[in-house]
């Protein structure tokens, strides 16, 4: 039987893994569109979707790690600043290149 303290950690875990999934999938979709638009600068926002997509699934996994410790410590303040960042980052190329 999973602890309550497992089970959030299990929550919070997938919780990040559907925000990354998500990221990859409209990371896929810019890659479609830039194809259709001839590439160019259009791949700009495809890196940076791309990063963050991998950025979420990396936070993800040491944030449900981080929470099955022992004795898990207060929650970093950087990971949630430095993904933010990155999908706000995204969303700027995004604007500015599409």
């Amino acid at each position: 039987m999973t602890t309550p303290a497992g089970a959030q950690a299990e929550r919070t875990g997938l919780a990040w893994r559907r925000t990354a999934l998500a990221s990859a999938a409209c990371t896929l979709l810019l890659l479609h569109a830039a194809a259709q638009q001839h590439w160019g600068l259009r791949l700009v926002p495809v890196v940076l979707a791309a990063g963050t997509s991998a950025l979420l699934a990396a936070f993800g996994t040491l944030r449900e790690r981080a929470l099955r410790a022992p004795e898990p410590g207060p929650p970093s303040r950087l990971l949630p600043a430095l993904a933010s960042l990155a999908v706000t980052a995204t969303a700027a190329s995004v604007a500015v290149f599409h």
